[in-house]
């Protein structure tokens, strides 16, 4: 499992050979395309990734139906690689018409047309419009369960999937029901060191570690982290992921060290793995600004914090809740060093977009009136301060 180079080299020999047999626009010659474009995707190789769907999908348009399945799968393919490079409305569009052809070719209750529906979900999850998610992850677990098998993987994917929104949603309890159901089935239909197992292991310690259960957090996060040095290159995103994981629960802890020399790590991969306006970057920047805001270097929080804002306001929507945790982080900063104007220009920016993204009762939130009303209380403006801490318990 994970054996990139191997199955690359397999691919472009199988390439080679259907390019000397076959004619320039057979459909066996944009299966070998495809094919290699997958693997590029799993290697974490987006632009690489894109250039052979590319051509695979421009051959199956010429050589096959306007509503064959294949086409639907390739739309989906170029959607998926849009995704990671976190091009979100590229990414929708492209599964939209996945979709559209899934629903006219194959039956309603179809798991290719589950998978479409979870496609969707998880860009609008990434975009933070978590009652889309939940939608249409519904539209896909409903399907999955009349389709499926109880111990199929793709179901174990839609637990993860709907724990997920719950966890960005900041109902924690709710999340960890879901992905325990999805570890449940993961492991009974998965070969112990499979990547996607890593993933569940790694989504349980999210939560534990939100809900500051740390020492829980660090045992679901080393179980992830083992299986992916063993399925997965040594650039590959997840792995940074899990660097990142691990070097949250430190920074949670107090051990400032031990989490920069974690997100460090994480970081060096981010660079080499991801184009350089990826999310995934800007959240690697983020953390170790955080680190070096709580062992008082402000200037060098401040120069990373602003790092990771420059790309967030590229690669999300204006009310993305990533968004607002960069002005959040900004704010903080200015909080620390004493200039208590430029805290409060930042943390009402972050407040005003956490009002608009984010359900009324979501932790985040809370933590918003309280950063506010700590500056009026620092300002001396005690009524203020009085008046967005209450709104905070």
């Amino acid at each position: 499992m994970g054996d990139y180079s191997k199955a690359l080299e397999f691919y472009e020999k199988t390439l080679e050979i259907d390019k000397k047999t076959l004619p320039p626009n057979h459909p066996s010659l944009a299966t070998s395309y495809n094919n290699i474009g997958a693997v590029y995707s799993a290697m974490g190789d987006y632009s690489k990734a894109l250039e052979f769907y590319e051509k695979s999908h421009k051959i199956y348009e010429t050589a096959l139906p306007p509503n064959h399945p294949n086409l639907a799968t390739s739309y989906s393919n170029i959607g998926g690689v849009y995704k990671y490079m976190g091009h979100y409305s590229k990414a929708l569009e492209f599964y939209e018409k996945d979709l559209e052809i899934t629903k006219i070719a194959l039956p309603p209750n179809h798991p290719s047309l589950g998978t479409s529906y979870s496609k969707i979900g998880q860009v609008y999850n990434d975009m933070g419009d978590y009652s889309k998610a939940l939608e249409f992850y519904e539209k896909s677990h409903k399907i999955r369960e009349i389709a499926l098998p109880p111990n199929h993987p793709d179901l174990a994917t839609s637990y993860n999937n709907i724990g997920g929104v719950y966890d960005d949603m900041g109902d924690y309890s709710k999340a960890l029901e879901f992905y325990q159901k999805d570890l449940e089935i993961t492991k009974i239909a998965l070969p112990p060191n499979h990547p996607d197992l890593a993933t569940s292991y790694n989504n349980i310690g999210l939560v534990y570690s939100a809900m500051g259960d740390y020492s829980k957090a660090l045992e679901f996060y080393e179980k992830s982290h083992k299986i992916r040095e063993i399925a997965l290159p040594p650039n590959h995103p997840n792995l940074a992921t899990s660097y990142n994981n691990i070097g949250g629960v430190y920074y949670h802890m107090g051990d400032y060290s031990k989490a920069l020399e974690f997100y460090e790590k994480s970081h060096k991969i981010y660079e080499t793995a991801l184009p350089p306006n990826h999310p995934n970057l800007a959240t690697s920047y983020n953390n170790i600004g955080g680190v070096y805001n709580n062992m008082g270097d402000y200037s060098k929080a401040l120069e990373f914090y602003e790092k990771s804002h420059k790309i967030r306001e590229i690669a999300l929507p204006p009310n993305h809740p990533s968004l607002a945790t960069s002005y959040n982080n900004i704010g903080a900063v200015y909080y620390h060093m004493g200039d208590y104007s430029k805290a409060l220009e930042f943390y009402e920016k972050s407040h005003k977009i956490y009002e608009t993204a984010l359900p009324p009762n979501h932790p985040s939130l809370a933590t918003s009136y309280g950063n506010i009303g700590q500056v009026y209380n620092s300002m001396g403006d005690y009524s203020k301060a009085l008046e967005f801490y209450e709104k905070s318990i």
